[in-house]
């Protein structure tokens, strides 16, 4: 099992970029702004600096680096997904397909072995409460379904992460415990974004949806530093 202090000396200095433009972001956007490029960069740039983090855990088209290309490639949709919701009166349904990719192929990363049917019915009746909640306050018929698919896309998403996390076999490590507070954050954040939107106001929304966004994208990517050991595992088994 990876230990946490060794997971931290191992991947803190990679991480500094993050922190920093994580950090740029909230002292120049603590509130949300107007659309402009500038602040489509900077909001963006953890991202950006997420995805050079996992190329700096390497990358290669063999088997063992499928998980850390499907994360790779989450993270590339999901900077796109970004940059379209800082223009979410003209862009949001693109924003959401773009994280809706992005779902899928972390879906893709985190597997379906082991199964767990369990956590799979309890993330299916929260993803019907949530769109069930919400539902009545989207107005346009279209975007109504794309919502839904978006809910059920990352609600499959939690689901896999969690059932990653084996605690009663001790099979878990810290970072597949990082991949799933990442999945859960996640789902927190866009709640956070589906309920502002479509059914009240939610105080300091800006800054629950951007720092528990950050934090959800920071833990997936924490996940791929040793997966290339997880894949070798897998291959013996």
């Amino acid at each position: 099992m990876t230990k946490p202090l060794s997971v931290l000396k191992s991947v803190g200095p990679k991480l500094v970029p993050f922190f920093k433009t994580v950090s740029i972001f909230f002292v120049l956007f603590g509130e949300e702004s107007h659309p402009s490029i500038f602040y489509c960069i900077v909001k963006c740039l953890p991202i950006i600096s997420l995805i050079l983090f996992v190329l700096l855990h390497g990358m290669s088209l063999n088997e063992y680096y499928r998980y850390a290309r499907h994360i790779l490639i989450g993270l590339f949709f999901s900077a796109l997904g970004d940059a379209f919701l800082v223009y979410k009166k003209q862009y949001f349904e693109l924003g959401i397909l773009m994280f809706a990719i992005a779902q899928i192929y972390y879906s893709r990363a985190f597997g379906w072995r082991p199964f767990n049917p369990y956590a799979g019915t309890v993330f299916l009746v929260l993803g019907c409460i949530v769109y069930s909640y919400i539902k009545d306050g989207i107005k346009d018929v279209v975007l109504s379904y794309i919502v839904g698919l978006y809910v059920a896309l990352i609600s499959t998403m939690a689901w896999r992460s969690v059932a990653r996390v084996q605690f009663f076999d001790d099979l878990w490590t810290w970072t597949k415990l990082c991949g799933c507070a990442g999945a859960i954050l996640f789902m927190i954040s866009d709640l956070t974004i589906a309920i502002d939107k479509f059914v009240t106001p939610v105080p300091f929304s800006h800054v629950i949806i951007m720092s528990t966004y950050y934090a959800a994208q920071v833990g997936i990517s924490l996940s791929v530093v040793d997966s290339q050991v997880d894949e070798l595992l897998k291959k013996k088994v």
